[in-house]
């Protein structure tokens, strides 16, 4: 995925500036930046959730600017939101049976038994996001990582080549984030990751590669180390007068 001179505007604040930004085919690509540096925005203008005022974003080579969130899905892209957004009235397996079904241009049902095929779909996903043997529980009584997970399994029902993350670790104990680092790092390498997360551990124990938004512009991207190191980027999130290790090792 690429974008470049991607802007967005709220009245006289430049939320987006001219953001010009390259994952590569197969990364695990980080997005970070203290509050208010337009990491939401651009990902909304990525997603295709909200419209850029100026710029383009490229897909597979292809120009999706101009596309809305549901074809810019069928093209490839697909995401999970900051805030879970899931059916309280099903089981896991059912809701991963509804979007599986969604995909496939099959007819929808809430019973996946009665559909042999997504049914099976349905178990593969959850098995590979950590959730076998919880399809039938239903959604309200999964942790809030397994409803994280199941979010994951959503996307994934897409067949995405990349998936968008917003916040996934957002509200995770350590324990369950250790568990969401495993389950990326286990997916396929056809599979191009972008996320932002504010968990810094989780990022540099992820991301093969990272960019870091500040006021709306790109103010580095490289690799791990070299985002580590950047002077920029700790006066960015802790002020020029400070001194804090702000990345553990």
């Amino acid at each position: 995925m690429r974008c470049s001179g991607l802007s967005r505007s709220f009245g006289a604040l430049a939320a987006v500036d001219g953001v010009d930004l390259a994952v590569a085919p197969g990364a695990r690509h980080a997005l970070i930046g203290p509050n208010g540096a337009g990491k939401s925005t651009l990902f909304r203008l990525v997603s295709g959730t909200m419209r850029a005022d100026a710029g383009r974003v490229e897909l597979a080579g292809r120009d999706v600017t101009g596309l809305s969130e549901v074809k810019r899905c069928r093209l490839g892209m697909s995401q999970t939101m900051q805030h879970a957004s899931l059916f309280a009235s099903m089981t896991a397996a059912e809701t991963v049976a509804l979007a599986a079904a969604r995909h496939e241009n099959g007819p929808i049902s809430l019973l996946p038994r009665r559909q042999p095929r997504v049914a099976a779909r349905a178990e593969e996903l959850l098995s590979d996001v950590g959730l076998a043997g919880r399809g039938g529980v239903a959604v309200p009584a999964l942790s809030h990582g397994e409803r994280k997970q199941l979010e994951v399994a959503l996307a994934l029902a897409c067949r995405p080549s990349l998936l968008l993350l917003d916040e996934p670790a957002a509200g995770m104990s350590p324990a369950e984030s250790a568990r969401l680092v495993e389950l990326l790092r286990g997916l396929p390498p056809e599979i191009t990751v972008l996320f932002v997360e504010h968990d810094l551990d989780l990022v540099f124990s992820l991301a093969d590669a990272v960019t870091v938004l500040h006021l709306g512009r790109v103010l580095c991207s490289g690799t791990p180390d070299e985002v580590r190191a950047s002077e920029a980027v700790r006066a960015a999130y802790l002020g020029t007068g400070r001194r804090e290790e702000l990345f553990l090792s």
